[in-house]
């Protein structure tokens, strides 16, 4: 199974480059059509969060493009100019999706709960990871085992996202609706914008997978 680690990776990789192109696609399409309601993703953020009684969530503009995130660390949702300032139903679906990982962190949706408590460990793996897999490769062979563990929490991190960020595009998608911010022949934008976001930790998953397996390939190669 290890030894057959490229043909799944090649594939993820070429799933990856799709997901990519997907959302920056979806998203720069529907960032041309202004919402009914005239919202903002800004406004759209605060109302949802006030709706749902999360007063102490602040939201503030971030730099770059689809670089929105809730920090549940000091409960800011961070949106990027496009998002925050803009009126399109792009806009004020990834607003609404960043409020439903709010949403997630105060009804102690577990998923959600299990990653920030993994995150900081995933963090310092990530770092180091490939430093320990590399001193396996030229001096000692018990570090390349140790890179490989350290790779594993990486991989279970990125499975565990998978359903925190579909979670999210849902509560994101009721909260559309349920709040009268888009009509229902908008409804199908919303989930285009959604879906394709979802795709690329899909696809971040399956290559970190692909990666694993290569990785476990090396090491059985080693130790024959």
């Amino acid at each position: 199974m290890y030894n057959n680690w490229m043909l799944f990776l090649f594939p993820a990789l070429l799933f990856a480059t799709y997901a990519q192109i997907k959302v920056s696609a979806s998203f720069n399409k529907y960032l041309m059509v202004a919402n009914r309601s005239g919202y903002t993703g800004k406004e759209v953020a605060r109302m949802i969060l006030d709706r749902n009684g999360l007063y102490d969530v602040r939201i503030e503009s971030v730099g770059g493009q689809l670089t929105d995130h809730y920090d549940p660390r000091t409960k800011v949702i961070r949106l990027s100019r496009d998002v925050y300032n803009g009126d399109s139903i792009a806009a004020v679906s990834i607003a609404a999706h960043e409020t439903g990982h709010a949403i997630q962190h105060s009804e102690g949706y577990f998923p959600l709960i299990l990653r920030n408590n993994i995150a900081p460990i995933v963090g310092l793996s990530s770092r180091f990871v490939w430093i320990f897999i590399l001193l396996g490769l030229l001096i000692e062979p018990f570090l390349f085992e140790v890179g490989v563990m350290l790779y594993l929490a990486i991989v279970l991190f990125q499975v565990i996202t998978l359903p925190v960020e579909y979670n999210a595009s849902k509560r994101a998608l009721y909260q559309l609706e349920d709040n009268g911010i888009i009509l229902n022949e908008e409804r199908s934008a919303a989930k285009e914008v959604l879906s394709a976001a979802a795709l690329t930790y899909v696809a971040a998953t399956l290559v970190a997978i692909g990666q694993l397996l290569r990785l476990l390939s090396m090491s059985n190669r080693r130790r024959d």
